[in-house]
């Protein structure tokens, strides 16, 4: 059984991410489409399903470690009938032989209990939570992973959804110089190199689209998977994934105490935990088990003179069993225990070294993202500025067609940029979320 204490060690480890928790950090995102599509995958996606079978499968381990610490009744009732015959020899006949029957009553309670005086069982059941705890930190993991690939799946065909409306426009836009070139040419105004690169840059926007629209559908596909939905269904309602929301700014001087929820660190510290407490069990196995044993109950060969004095039975054995000789074998478990306490104690200090690092790489990555959105946002300003400016000199007179297709590509680039950079600000989010472990407010 899970006394209070740990229950309430388990809430603080995992409620606060989990899916039917107050706080959930997905919501940070402040998007209604977002939040839709992660509650829907949590309620399908397979590999949630088969980490909460998981975490059943743990609890019911702990379940049976924790009866062992428990003493076991059995009763019985029962009726035997006995019969016999005798007679004459070579007799087969009822005539002949003479039968007796003897009926029995029997009702009898009996008892096991292990002493557990050395601890073998109590430290076997506190390794069993500990697994439950990793169990459980385990699953969260998988929780995390998967809202992480729903968001960015999700961030995927937004980008993309806005990379396909910059090249179509880009290519109505080339379309209509190539309109102007032609129509200056025929004037006799400009020669056939303009006409040609004018075609050129028109097919090349063209060429663009098909593979922007490729990858729309794959990513519309992986998504599919995710939320466990017919796959090819979802690209006929992307439309509603087209705008990503601005995102607040992240606060700095985040607590290093954030870490705590992070699955992979809580399942070190559970593991190591376990560890612990299975160094006790080696240890324990080294001093004899002393079990009580006992029945009592009561027979009679008559139903109703069972439950009488004079029909009472009952025993009793008290049993110890000390290995005496192994060849080393339970010393060497101990050692055995003791150096994988020791790897496991390594690994949870990288693991929590690791986390560390890459929340400060997150927090420095978000921060570098922003201040790159306002360079390209000039950039985007003056490149649309100039493409403006180039076609009308060009419309003039004033300037060649390399002027012209040049700030168009420079335009293009910077829009280009402003999508992307936006979808992976986005996704340097959702990493800073899983390098916490969830939100950076604590309620």
């Amino acid at each position: 059984m899970i006394d209070e204490a740990n229950w309430s060690l388990l809430s603080h480890y995992f409620d606060t991410n989990d899916a039917n928790s107050s706080v959930r950090w997905w919501e940070r995102f402040d998007d209604d489409v977002t939040n839709e599509l992660v509650v829907e995958a949590l309620r399908k996606n397979y590999d949630v399903a088969a980490a909460s079978a998981k975490l059943l499968q743990a609890e019911a381990e702990l379940k049976i470690a924790g009866g062992k610490l428990m003493p076991g009744f059995d009763a019985d009732f029962g009726r035997k009938l006995l019969r016999r015959s005798s007679g004459p020899p070579g007799s087969s006949t009822e005539d002949t032989a003479v039968v007796n029957k003897t009926r029995t009553y029997t009702a009898g309670l009996s008892i096991s209990y292990v002493l557990d005086i050395f601890g073998k069982l109590q430290h076997g059941r506190d390794a069993e939570l500990a697994d439950l705890l990793e169990t459980r930190a385990f699953k969260q993991g998988v929780v995390n992973s998967l809202i992480a690939a729903v968001v960015n799946s999700r961030v995927e065909i937004s980008t993309l959804l806005k990379r396909l409306e910059i090249a179509r426009a880009n290519t109505e836009s080339l379309s209509q110089t190539l309109d102007i070139v032609e129509r200056r040419y025929s004037q006799g105004l400009v020669g056939p190199v303009d006409v040609r690169l004018a075609r050129a840059n028109y097919a090349s926007a063209k060429a663009a689209e098909p593979e922007i629209e490729l990858a729309l559908i794959k990513a519309a596909n992986a998504l599919d998977e995710l939320v466990v939905r017919p796959i090819g269904s979802s690209i006929n309602s992307v439309g509603k994934l087209k705008d990503l929301p601005d995102l607040a700014p992240v606060g700095v001087g985040m607590p290093s105490s954030l870490l705590e929820r992070r699955p992979d660190v809580i399942a070190a510290e559970a593991k190591l935990r376990a560890q612990n407490e299975r160094i006790g069990v080696s240890v324990a196995n080294l001093f004899p088990d002393l079990t009580f044993s006992g029945s009592m109950g009561w027979s009679s060969n008559k139903s109703n003179m069972v439950f009488v004095d004079e029909a009472w039975i009952y025993s009793y054995l008290l049993n110890l069993a000390q290995p005496v000789f192994k060849g080393g074998q339970l010393s060497g478990q101990v050692e055995w225990e003791k150096a994988r306490y020791q790897e496991f104690a390594a690994d949870y200090a990288k693991t929590a070294f690791t986390a560390l690092r890459e929340v400060e790489d997150e927090m420095v990555n978000q921060q570098f993202l922003q201040e790159k959105l306002e360079h390209v946002e000039v950039q985007f300003a003056e490149a649309s500025f100039a493409e403006e400016l180039s076609i009308d000199r060009y419309n003039r007179g004033v300037e060649t067609i390399l002027s012209v297709l040049e700030s168009e590509r420079r335009r293009r680039s910077a829009e280009n940029s402003l999508a992307v950079l936006k979808g992976r600000i986005w996704s340097g989010r959702v990493g800073l979320f899983l390098a916490l472990g969830g939100d950076w407010i604590k309620e």
